[in-house]
């Protein structure tokens, strides 16, 4: 649906859409912008992101400050994207909570800068869940043998623990690049003059002159990426390494190595807090930030409207029924590409590279058109296929690095036993990933409780969900409400995030248990 309506030009079918995008040098400009911006967003994201899974599996932090890292690096994740510039503004701009603890804007929060930290904070907590679920599948016992065998410390590092992430890497690098890239929400509010390419696709879709035609070939042009994605992907399979079991040894002592992991995945942690922080403050006091008595007048007129009661329970048929059906589907295909020898199981890594590079806000304009005249426009079912299909990727991408990382002989153990391909997956395989699995509903019910951009054509007044409430929010101004139906959603997914936790934590031990 999106490439023929790129394609169209008035009652003619051409490419005059794309020829005049690439005679615009104010969308060029933007286009490079981005490249930028998400590059660089993209690398530092990275980055953090291996070094606190790595704090996680490799060194012997304190259980308490454990937990707190791990909480405090996926606190993003609870919340919808589109308060992420807001909460910006009120940290940093010049009447912002860290602003008057520091005496004065340490840095101007529009443009180039504001992007970095908003893409930063957006893509942290998904490149970490990417990072951190596939260390759970490294042999730590070949870092024992490297130690015994008197190998260097970098050497050690680079075999027993790089080497093996390598493919990982590569996919949370070019994942936070896409997301980065396609994103619109903080570009809007933190943008400033600093153009990007998705504000000229917002513009386009959403602004005072509709032309849906030309929207639709910047989203297609914004799929090169995912081209090159998939060619990277592609040779990075190669470093991809298989461990015959992930058991669980102790660590080789280093002081030096705790202290420095844990100070800096702290700072980390307390920096991400001390962001989000303003969602407890605004909220609560009579004026911010010129007077801050504490008051609860706000939060009793925001649950006071009639219609938030119906929003929050289409809000939780959507995340449940898409996490359930998500995760299958994302399951299936991890299954089918890795554990069989279908000549076509290729197909599924560009699905998953190719959905989540189209934005949301086009996704469900496809849809849209799609469905415009069948019944079932403005349903549940119509966005819970959209939110399955946006979020596809980094549960596929989770499940697949899990089973590629598993002993691949067990299928043949299973035939030589007389057992169906079926009952091996069954009985052998998916009780050795719960925690993958897990994470996965985890990762599409949090997901689908905070999205707006792909589901904002699609609902209707009777499917209204929360996170579109606050989209309607923004149109009055009404900030304080915002994040008081944000504090909503990230008690909702703060409770069914510890849950799902907890039985990923479960699921892990048992695994370790019968290993041994």
């Amino acid at each position: 649906m999106v490439a023929f309506q790129s394609m169209r030009f008035g009652a003619h079918y051409t490419f005059q859409n794309y020829s005049e995008l690439l005679q615009n040098s104010a969308f060029l400009q933007a286009f490079l912008n981005s490249l930028i911006v998400s590059s660089c967003a993209a690398l530092i994201t990275t980055i953090i992101a291996f070094l606190l899974a790595y704090t996680m599996h490799f060194t012997k932090v304190n259980k308490g400050l454990r937990f707190f890292i791990q909480t405090s690096v996926t606190l993003p994740m609870l919340l919808p994207t589109i308060t992420y510039g807001f909460v910006l503004i009120y940290a940093f701009g010049n009447q912002g909570t860290l602003t008057q603890l520091l005496g004065s804007p340490p840095f101007s929060i529009y443009g180039f800068n504001g992007l970095l930290i908003g893409y930063i904070l957006y893509t942290l907590p998904i490149a970490y869940v990417l990072m951190n679920n596939a260390m759970l599948y490294i042999d730590k016992q070949y870092l024992t043998v490297s130690y015994l065998m008197h190998d260097r410390p970098l050497r050690r590092f680079y075999h027993a623990v790089l080497r093996p992430m390598l493919t990982t890497i590569g996919a949370a690098f070019i994942l936070t690049f896409i997301l980065s890239f396609t994103d619109f929400g903080i570009p809007a509010s933190v943008g400033g003059e600093y153009e990007v390419v998705a504000m000229s696709l917002y513009r386009a879709m959403l602004g005072a002159i509709v032309r849906f035609e030309q929207g639709a070939a910047i989203a297609i042009m914004m799929l090169i990426p995912a081209v090159i994605g998939i060619l990277l992907l592609a040779y990075l399979q190669r470093y991809q390494v298989a461990f015959k079991n992930n058991k669980q040894v102790a660590l080789i002592p280093s002081a030096t190595r705790d202290i420095a992991f844990s100070v800096f995945s702290s700072v980390v942690a307390i920096c991400i807090v001390a962001i989000f922080a303003v969602l407890l403050i605004v909220p609560f006091t009579m004026g911010y930030p010129y007077d801050l008595t504490f008051t609860l007048t706000h939060v009793k007129a925001v649950f006071m409207q009639s219609e938030l009661l119906q929003d929050y329970r289409n809000s939780i048929i959507v995340a449940s029924i898409t996490a359930l059906l998500g995760t299958l589907l994302a399951l299936l295909a991890a299954l089918l590409n890795t554990r069989t020898p279908l000549k076509t199981r290729r197909i599924f890594d560009w699905f998953s590279i190719l959905t989540n590079t189209v934005p949301g806000m086009v996704l469900g304009l496809s849809y849209l058109f799609l469905f415009n005249d069948s019944t079932l426009k403005g349903t549940i079912l119509i966005i819970v296929l959209c939110n399955i299909v946006h979020f596809f990727t980094t549960p596929y991408t989770m499940a697949k690095n899990a089973l590629q990382k598993m002993d691949h002989t067990w299928e043949v153990t299973g035939q030589l036993m007389q057992d169906t391909w079926f009952a091996t997956i069954r009985r052998v395989v998916l009780p050795n990933m719960k925690a993958t699995i897990f994470q996965m509903l985890n990762y599409y019910f949090l997901n689908a409780m905070v999205t707006v951009s792909g589901v904002i054509f699609i609902v209707s007044t009777e499917t209204m969900l929360v996170s579109t409430r606050i989209k309607e929010l923004q149109h009055f101004a009404k900030y304080t409400d915002i994040f008081i139906l944000s504090l909503f959603i990230l008690v909702t997914n703060l409770l069914v995030k510890l849950v799902l936790d907890y039985l990923s934590t479960k699921g892990s031990r048992q695994n370790n248990e019968n290993e041994s």
